[in-house]
């Protein structure tokens, strides 16, 4: 036996869980204390990315940690440890808390990836309904259900996180909608919440696993958008704002009305924080909102690298 089968002998055969994920945070090592304590076997988490895992992830403040803050994707990128309390999803539905311990893996001083030590952080096992209720009210507008603007930075965190790592691209949108207030005060606050409500029933159908869209407060919303080409990003908006402009909302009366917005749009650039990206599109969306509204605005180029 060499000495690597030795200590995956060892390793397997411990109380506590252990799974190690690479540098891409595919999942290459999960132990038999894995299986039992979430009730996931090796062969059904081997080769999957651990966010395609359904443990799903919750720190215990509501925070899905493999979209905005996963600790394998930091101390891959970092090597710092970390130690976090979090509620996994075990095979059966139930969620049961975890006390979770990260370590980097290096080669020759590069770190090649990460190992997870985890343990029964209590006996007790709570209902996944009552978890992801209390995460939806922490990360989720109440009226939209989509994500809020806390949930938007944490994402917008991790997105640079990746872009500065591993070079993805992403997009963002800025979106405003033109004349609110002068509809609120036309048809009333009740019809002007079923437009926002309306709205985020829309867009959310187009949004795919690796985006967010989310209402960034009273009629302003952001959109951040994988792209692999910097023109997909006008695209993208263009989809929103002819998905918004055709969205119809009876009120009370029967009438059909409409709105529409403004958008703006721009991609990561390298010497970029979040707060750069924020203000950009921010301020090419008030570049739509003087050039007669209904339209979008960007700084991207139509080159098709």
């Amino acid at each position: 036996m060499t000495k690597e089968e030795l200590y995956l002998s060892i390793l397997d055969n411990i109380q506590d869980g252990v799974y190690y994920v690479d540098i891409h945070r595919k999942i290459k090592f999960w132990n038999k204390g894995a299986e039992q304590i979430t009730g996931y076997q090796a062969d059904e988490m081997l080769g999957l990315e651990c966010s395609e895992s359904k443990l799903n992830h919750i720190d215990e403040f509501g925070n899905h940690l493999c979209i905005t803050g996963c600790p394998l994707f930091a101390t891959n990128i970092d090597g710092v440890v970390r130690t976090e309390r979090v509620f996994v999803r075990h095979k059966n539905g139930y969620r049961i808390p975890l006390l979770t311990t990260v370590y980097p893996i290096k080669e020759n001083g590069v770190i090649v990836g990460s190992v997870e030590i985890f343990t029964r952080n209590s006996p007790k096992a709570y209902d996944d309904d009552l978890i992801e209720n209390l995460s939806e009210k922490a990360m989720h507008d109440s009226l939209t259900k989509l994500p809020n603007r806390s949930y938007l930075e944490s994402f917008l965190q991790y997105k640079f996180s990746e872009y500065q790592r591993f070079g993805k691209r992403f997009a963002l949108l800025f979106v405003d909608i033109d004349h609110f207030r002068v509809f609120n005060n036309t048809y009333g606050h009740d019809v002007g919440d079923l437009v926002l409500t309306d709205i985020a029933k829309s867009i959310v159908n187009i949004i795919k696993k690796d985006d967010m869209f989310g209402r960034w407060g009273g009629e302003e919303f952001v959109g951040i958008f994988s792209i692999n080409r910097n023109y997909e990003a006008s695209a993208i908006a263009e989809r929103i704002r002819h998905l918004v402009e055709n969205t119809v909302v009876t009120n009370s009366d029967g009438q059909e009305l409409k709105v529409t917005i403004s958008v703006g749009v721009t991609v990561s650039k390298p010497q970029d924080t979040p707060d750069d990206i924020i203000k950009r599109a921010d301020s090419l969306m008030y570049q739509s909102k003087h050039n007669g509204r209904n339209m979008v605005s960007t700084d991207v180029s139509a080159e098709n690298i």
